[in-house]
């Protein structure tokens, strides 16, 4: 049986979600062939060639472009099992399965891959047996990233030292313990999170080092939700190739509950903490059911200083919920912290996104501004009520494209999104309520880049 695995989008990451279940069907014996749209064109032969393609959707822009490529797909062979799995695939199922989808899978996807091969193989009843979510505690083995482009054409990090390093991906833990309202996570793991037990991440980690990573990002959504497991596989990490350096994402509240192991993770590589700080403002924050305060990233901000962590934060920026004067706020408060180097430039731009099945969906608040699903999009949709607020974030994405096309520094991004938040405001002067730099800064050099600027 041949299985075409497709990811057309995962963050410029080599993704784990086709190495993973790659290994899986090898293993029970299929012929599998992967390709990365990212990186590689759509191979027609390929697709005739397969008895099943299946699409990665681990997130939303991925999705979107699946739904794209899915009639060509269907042209190129019809008679294929067409299969969609990964995180967005059980929320969207019925847009899924209106396309041609025979199969859709979520959560914890390999043994579902394997038995749906299964039952082809056998010729069995062609509708779906396996759950659409799947969060059984699964017996992990090492993925299989043979069949995927060399490392060294997806994103790289450039350290303080301004070397370059090429970046390898994997994933310790599945799922978060956490129940953000926003988080597409939410709707599938619905709090539970699922341990890869570390040899298997070693060994991801061993084969990566060995075609030329010289850095790896741990993709989970909270890298501390299980702490002893991380601790346990940085430091074997460290002690093993000493000299190779990682990032990691962790929630603001584990970085103030495990204060006392970052300087453990700095001691062990560690050049970049990403965190979902999503907003500053108390009344977004409790919407968003984020568990931190202002104060709480201000505090996490001087810990990872102390520790000698860059910390990258992570924002919602624009929301139903954000007015004018709150979004001015929040780049006064990155200016005021010393942050504008250490954040994004799309993190001015990003809009808030409501999924299928979201949380948010629970509070009147988001009921009574939502539109009717949009299947394409693959949200509600939404239009702010002062109509400004949803000018401004067309200027601001505007700036920040034209800023990464014209390869501006952060800093001058920012300054010209600042500006423009200012005569949104009606103010005459971007200069006359100035933003309060700190007067010696922290003497920090450059803060570490992943070349992929894009985020969901």
């Amino acid at each position: 049986m041949h299985v075409l695995l497709i990811s057309t989008y995962e963050l410029g990451r080599q993704p784990f979600g086709i190495a993973s279940p790659t290994a899986w069907l090898k293993r029970a014996g299929a012929t599998v062939e992967c390709l990365d749209l990212s990186i590689q064109r759509l191979d027609g032969e390929a697709v005739e060639r397969a008895d099943i393609v299946c699409f990665y959707v681990p997130m939303h822009t991925a999705s979107r472009m699946a739904i794209r490529l899915t009639p060509r797909v269907r042209e190129l062979n019809p008679d294929a099992h067409l299969c969609f799995y990964g995180l967005y695939a059980s929320v969207n199922e019925k847009l899924f399965r209106s396309l041609g989808a025979d199969t859709v899978i979520g959560g914890e996807f390999e043994s579902g891959l394997v038995s749906m091969l299964r039952r082809i193989e056998q010729k069995q009843e062609s509708v779906q047996s396996e759950p659409v979510v799947n969060l059984d505690r699964l017996s992990f083995i090492a993925p299989d990233r043979s069949g995927l482009p060399s490392l060294d054409q997806y994103a790289s990090i450039t350290l303080t030292d301004e070397t370059t390093r090429v970046a390898g991906y994997t994933e310790a833990t599945r799922g978060c313990k956490h129940l953000c309202r926003h988080c597409p996570v939410v709707p599938v793991y619905g709090g539970n999170f699922r341990v890869i037990p570390r040899p298997v991440v070693v060994s991801d980690i061993e084969q990566q080092v060995a075609a030329g990573a010289q850095h790896i990002t741990f993709g989970d959504p909270d890298f501390l939700n299980g702490p002893g497991h991380a601790l346990k596989i940085v430091d074997e990490l460290h002690a093993r190739w000493p000299d190779l350096t990682y990032d990691a994402t962790i929630k603001i509240e584990h970085l103030l509950k495990n204060a006392e192991s970052l300087p453990r993770l700095r001691e062990t590589g560690c050049v970049l903490v990403t965190s979902a700080v999503e907003a500053i403002d108390q009344h977004i924050l409790e919407i968003f059911d984020k568990h931190h305060t202002r104060e709480d990233f201000e505090r996490a901000v001087a810990l990872c200083r102390e520790a000698g962590l860059a910390l990258n934060p992570t924002f919602v920026t624009f929301t139903p919920w954000t007015s004018l004067e709150i979004y001015q706020e929040l780049l006064e408060v990155l200016a005021t912290l010393d942050l504008v180097e250490n954040v994004s430039p799309i993190q001015y731009a990003i809009r808030l996104l409501i999924p299928f099945g979201s949380r948010l969906l629970e509070l009147p608040e988001a009921q009574a501004i939502v539109k009717p699903f949009d299947p394409l999009a693959l949200v509600y949709p939404w239009d702010h009520p002062d109509p400004r607020v949803d000018a401004l974030h067309q200027t601001v994405l505007e700036i920040v494209e034209a800023g990464q096309r014209n390869s501006e520094t952060r800093t001058r991004i920012f300054e010209r999104v600042y500006a423009a938040t200012i005569a949104s405001l009606g103010k005459s002067d971007g200069l006359d309520r100035k933003i309060r730099y700190p007067v010696d800064g922290y003497g920090l050099p450059a803060v570490p880049y992943l070349s992929e600027p894009w985020y969901c």
